[in-house]
């Protein structure tokens, strides 16, 4: 039996309870933005339990094409939207943007100061896995730049990359700027050009048409979700 299966019937009630379930798939990127916007959500709406599911957007996706109950997907990229838009009920819209930097731990004892350093051989580099958005966007940055990196790992999420570099397992990872801001206290950032950058967009849509999914929507987008995603270091369409 699938997992999200098994848990979906812990969602829907197995305790009793009356309350609307909404449940809505992230982007890990997005993590500390909609667990502010879950709290205003879920004030605004005390009926509803709102359950945010976070992960790589391929991962996601995945699960979506499989059957998963959700009833708002928002992904780090438009590829892989692409991907759910069959199941979907709405028009997704472009809600947020987002640039890939390095992160280096506090300090940046390694003395890391751009793209090229991370060919060292003696540094221990992480990255998302090419499947994931993040790493989809490293490729492409690492090719503008004309460069060959050999990671030490591959993760399954780009806060995972931002995780390895804050508890020190790795010296540096390719993570969305937010991450870094995110990681403030533990982690430091070494800009990547604009030249050879890429702008990630984050999409949004309504899986499951209801009035709750739509009101989740509209908060993100809408004046209180927008001002979370600029204070969480996001570019704003």
């Amino acid at each position: 039996m699938p997992i999200w299966f098994v848990a979906g019937l812990a969602l829907f009630g197995c305790d009793g309870s009356s309350d609307e379930t909404l449940i809505v798939y992230a982007a890990s990127s997005l993590t500390d933005v909609f667990e502010q916007v879950e709290g205003d959500f879920e004030a605004a709406h005390p009926d509803i339990d709102l359950v945010v599911n976070y992960g790589g957007s391929s991962s996601l996706a995945a699960q979506i094409e499989q059957g998963a109950p959700v009833d708002v997907f928002a992904s780090a990229d438009q590829a892989t939207m692409q991907r759910v838009l069959a199941e979907a009920a709405g028009v997704p819209s472009v809600f947020a943007h987002n640039q890939l930097t390095i992160a280096v731990e506090a300090g940046n004892p390694e003395v890391i100061a751009g793209l090229a350093d991370l060919t060292d051989s003696d540094l221990i580099v992480v990255v998302a896995d090419s499947a994931v958005p993040a790493g989809a966007y490293a490729a492409d940055v690492l090719a503008l730049a004309d460069l060959e990196l050999e990671p030490a790992s591959y993760e399954s999420s780009v806060r995972a990359v931002a995780a390895k570099v804050a508890i020190g397992e790795a010296d540096a990872g390719i993570v969305y700027r937010t991450d870094v801001v995110a990681n403030d206290a533990r982690l430091d950032q070494v800009t990547i050009p604009d030249s050879i950058n890429v702008v990630a967009e984050y999409p949004i849509v309504v899986m499951n048409d209801s009035p709750d999914a739509r009101a989740f929507v509209e908060l993100v987008t809408g004046e209180s979700g927008r001002s979370a995603l600029d204070a969480a270091g996001f570019g704003l369409p």
